[in-house]
């Protein structure tokens, strides 16, 4: 009985880290879009390049002669997949197995992030993924000087080895502020982006930026809004 609980706790387990495929194949779950806009946002960042022309660059590429793209990757794709403790092995077989297991990953991982977008992506998702981009774009000034104020001070030191991390926060806040998603689901989605590109504290460190760029959004809110209704006029 034991045995077949925790089977099936495997099972729920392994089909949780499965990513959503639509009746074409292709991801359709906004996981997949974030992940995306992350990527994208990333490379602009180290091009100095436009994130949208970066986008649609890539939407837009002409596939080399002969390229195919293994759908069944798709489904060995894991966007849950995050960095866990060391593990130690028992064995030398067992460390095998592991590694060999880890370059499965990376290999399955590297061959979905560079295939052409419109054979791995849901059109909707790429809808998705470029209003995310150009929320991003459009609020990227102000949100420099708002995520100055809440990262930590050696995060301001090392910019350039945080660009991942920051990317992460431009897009959550833009996504909450721009594209109007409510922010316990965007904040929950950075921490897990956090936790699948990032290292470290920085899970923790982005949640905390989020909540607290959160809290000063409502007490700005609540302060316009008492400031509307001083200044309504006064019907004699």
């Amino acid at each position: 009985m034991a045995l077949q609980v925790q089977d099936q706790q495997s099972f729920h387990k392994s089909k949780e880290m499965l990513p959503k495929i639509d009746k074409s194949g292709r991801f359709c779950s906004p996981r997949a879009a974030r992940e995306l806009a992350l990527l994208i946002v990333y490379a602009a960042c180290l091009q100095g390049s436009d994130p949208i022309r970066l986008f649609e660059k890539r939407i837009n590429a002409a596939r080399e002669p002969g390229y195919e793209f293994d759908k069944d990757s798709l489904l060995q794709y894991k966007h849950m997949s995050f960095g866990e403790p060391p593990v130690t092995a028992q064995s030398v077989e067992e460390a095998d197995e592991l590694l060999h297991s880890d370059e499965q990953d990376s290999a399955i991982e590297a061959k979905v992030l560079s295939a052409p977008p419109k054979l791995v992506y849901s059109k909707l998702i790429l809808i998705f993924t470029r209003k995310l981009l150009v929320a991003t774009v459009d609020k990227w000034d102000d949100h420099v000087l708002v995520i100055d104020k809440v990262v930590p001070s050696n995060w301001k030191n090392e910019p350039a080895g945080r660009i991942l991390e920051l990317s992460i926060l431009h897009l959550a806040m833009s996504e909450i502020t721009v594209l109007g998603t409510r922010h316990p689901i965007v904040i929950n989605e950075a921490v897990d982006l956090a936790k699948r590109f990032c290292d470290g504290a920085a899970p923790r460190v982005i949640n905390g930026c989020l909540r607290t760029f959160v809290k000063d959004l409502a007490g700005t809110s609540r302060t316009q809004a008492s400031k509307s209704k001083q200044e309504v006029p006064l019907e004699v």
